[in-house]
Parts: C-alpha cells; sequence; structure tokens
C-alpha cells in the first residue's frame, strides 16, 4: 500500500541531502512504540518531488513538494496517517497538507521500474571493506536479487523465481553521491527490471530494492 503526500509551499532553501529529515519525520509520525521499530525496513519512500534547484545551494518548493512512502503492511500505513493526522509537520516550515491511498497495482511476472529515490547496493569485500555498487557493475544485480530475496523471506513470502537487474542500458543512467549524516554513498538513478511472480513485484514495488530503503534509497514508480 501507498500513500501520497503533498505539503504546503515550502520557500525556505532546503539543503540538497535532507533524507535524513524525511526519515525522522517518519519515525515521528508511526510513534516511538511502534511494532515495526528495530526490525527489518519493508518500507520504502521517495525523495520530494516539485523542487527548484536554487544556485545550487539547495531546493525551494514554491507550490509545495509532493512524496510517497510504501509498506508492505497496511497496519503500517494505517499507524503512519493517525501519526500524520496528529502532527503533520514534517520538518519547519514544511508540513502535510494532503493525504492520498494508493492501492497495490495489478503486475505480470516481469516489469521495468522507475525509481522514486536513488538504489544503494553495499557489499562487504573479502577485504572487509563496504563496496558501493555502481548501475554499471554486473555483480550489482546479483546484490539486487539477494536483498530482495531476504526481504521476501521475511515477510514469510516464496523466495524463488525472484531476479532483479539493472536497466544499464537507459540513456538516463547515473550515479551519484548521496551523503546521509555525513556519510557518502555512492547510489543509483537507473530504472530496474524485477522478474518473479506479481505478488513478488508488488511486494517490492512496496518495500524497495537495494539496501537502506528505510532511510530513503530504493523507492519503485
Amino acid at each position: 500500500m501507498r500513500v501520497h503526500l503533498i505539503t504546503n509551499s515550502f520557500r525556505h532553501i532546503l539543503p540538497y541531502n535532507y533524507q535524513n529529515r524525511l526519515t525522522g519525520a517518519i519515525h515521528k509520525w508511526l510513534g516511538s512504540n511502534n511494532p515495526y521499530h528495530g526490525k527489518p525496513a519493508l518500507f520504502s519512500f521517495s525523495t520530494l518531488n516539485g523542487g527548484h534547484s536554487i544556485e545550487n545551494k539547495g531546493l525551494r518548493f514554491p507550490d509545495g513538494a509532493r512524496w510517497f512512502i510504501s509498506a508492505f503492511d497496511p497496519g503500517f500505513i494505517k499507524t503512519l496517517i493517525q501519526g500524520i493526522q496528529r502532527d503533520p509537520s514534517i520538518m519547519e516550515g514544511m508540513s502535510v497538507n494532503e493525504v492520498m491511498i494508493q492501492e497495490d497495482p495489478v503486475f505480470g511476472d516481469a516489469r521495468v521500474f522507475r525509481v522514486g529515490s536513488p538504489v544503494l547496493v553495499k557489499h562487504k569485500t573479502l577485504e572487509e571493506r563496504i563496496h558501493h555498487c555502481l548501475f554499471s557493475e554486473t555483480i550489482a544485480d546479483g546484490f539486487l536479487t539477494e536483498t530482495l530475496r531476504t526481504k521476501l523471506a521475511n515477510a514469510n513470502l516464496p523466495t524463488d523465481g525472484i531476479r532483479v537487474e539493472f536497466m544499464r542500458n537507459h540513456p538516463g543512467a547515473r550515479a551519484k553521491v548521496i551523503r546521509y549524516d555525513n556519510i557518502g554513498n555512492r547510489a543509483n538513478f537507473c530504472p530496474v527490471g524485477i522478474y518473479g511472480s506479481p505478488q513478488q513485484l508488488a511486494f517490492a514495488w512496496n518495500v524497495g530494492i537495494g539496501h537502506s530503503t528505510g532511510i530513503g534509497f530504493g523507492s519503485l514508480v
């Protein structure tokens, strides 16, 4: 299930690396005693859409921002909406004005998805270093598939037959360093193809792909 949020006009300049603020708002809305705390993140959320870049300083949203949050568990969305109703603020000067719920689409057994937020793929090398894979590296597909399979298992859903791959020949594919809490993450703006059952594709549409979906990476459109 997905919830689309529309905010008020925001004329302050928001720094480009704002994902931690959205993460903070989501956890505020869920509440400190929510059952999702400390568990694998079976949810994802997009970047803010509708912004205008201001002299490479940040973004301004004079017409408001649009973003979405998706989750495998409908109870997550219900709790989230209740939190928004109690306190619609996202950050100083920005609040939720409108909430719209979207049910899961009907999928087939294959789909190319655009990304709603950059995809982070990481693994530990033989030297015990963390490597961030770029979409151009074919090994990234295996890690994307493995991560999604792990999340399917956490949700007690079938894992057989699932496969994820970057559409690396897409003309708009690019990588960018995204900073989160002063840590640089090499992430990917690149469509992905997902192959599996309709149930598995719907699950991916909700929970996202790759690593760190709970802090704003890997959401799908």
